[in-house]
């Protein structure tokens, strides 16, 4: 087989349907580049998730002087006390501040929990300052006292999905105002960010049927425009395969082009949006971005999906339309 032939005949089939090309390339790149974004946005979430949930404590708050006025003013048989009562806990903090001994006790019992990695104990005094320093320009600042913030262990964990553990140990135990924990909240940001990434892999995939349709399209007309070509060979003794090889070509070629501008848009979106341009980077240094390796690891694989889809999809397409 001749590759000079091979190569004219692709570029004699890519000048006849210059349009219908046209408009493959940039369907594959769009759903290329979708499929591209929802692996790097897995990879994200993934990034964010192993950064964030390793920062993520439970926190257990002791009872104050004001928490147990508080259940006391609670009267017996109301709304809230039934509740509570229902549970089987009682009223947090019913039963006064926390003690020294209830404080010790709570702490050693943490240190124990093969569940537990460390254990910080955080003061009122040291809550209230913490506090000044995130909200003091507020003006719930300026009326919240030391005494009103309660003492409290901050607990890190080994593994922070399993903060159940340390909710139903100490919810409702005496001196124990209530366990906090922090993964509940990022539970949503993350369940947000999935639907996100689902809804770009449905958007990918109404893009691809696009694209394969074209792409059959196209290899539809170049064989119907050039069946006395074919059929010449065919006479002359070409086999299937050496018929088939050009359109095989011409939808490989379109396929890479639009692959290749879909690594493009990919290394655009890094740069301009992550690291320069907008420069989210910089602007969110909460959230863990991910860098260029991750980036540059997923070039290849939308390259190879870029040069067979088309390619794949020609050839099944030309043993049921290629008639010589």
């Amino acid at each position: 087989m001749r590759a000079q032939f091979v190569m004219s005949e692709i570029g004699v089939g890519l000048r006849r349907n210059l349009t219908m090309t046209f408009a493959v390339i940039i369907s594959v790149a769009l759903s290329l580049a979708l499929f591209g974004g929802s692996l790097l946005m897995r990879d994200q979430v993934s990034a964010m998730k192993g950064f964030w949930y390793d920062k993520v404590n439970v926190t257990v708050y002791l009872c104050t002087k004001s928490d147990a006025i508080d259940a006391a003013a609670v009267p017996a048989g109301s709304p809230a006390d039934g509740s509570a009562a229902a549970s089987g806990s009682g009223r947090p903090c019913s039963k006064g501040a926390v003690t020294p001994e209830q404080k010790t006790g709570i702490e050693a019992e943490l240190k124990k929990m093969r569940l537990v990695q460390t254990v910080m104990y955080e003061s009122s005094d040291d809550a209230y300052m913490h506090y000044k320093e995130r909200f003091g320009h507020t003006a719930l600042a300026s009326v919240v006292t030391p005494d009103q913030m309660p003492d409290s262990f901050r607990v890190k964990l080994t593994d922070p999905e399993k903060y159940e553990v340390i909710t139903s140990a100490f919810t409702g135990r005496d001196g124990v105002q209530s366990v906090a924990d922090q993964s509940q909240e990022l539970d949503n940001l993350f369940a947000l960010l999935s639907t996100l990434n689902w809804a770009a892999l449905g958007i990918m995939l109404v893009m691809l049927i696009v694209a394969l349709l074209l792409i059959v399209n196209t290899v539809r007309v170049s064989a119907f425009s050039r069946r006395r070509e074919t059929g010449i060979m065919r006479l002359v003794g070409a086999s299937g395969f050496y018929i088939q090889v050009p359109f095989i070509m011409e939808a490989a070629v379109a396929g890479l082009i639009g692959a290749g501008l879909a690594c493009g848009m990919l290394g655009a979106g890094q740069y301009f949006v992550i690291d320069h341009g907008i420069g989210l980077r910089e602007k969110l240094e909460l959230i863990n971005f991910i860098g260029w390796d991750a980036v540059l690891a997923k070039l290849p694989l939308v390259l190879v999906i870029g040069l067979l889809m088309p390619s794949l999809a020609a050839f099944v397409a030309l043993r049921k339309y290629l008639k010589v």
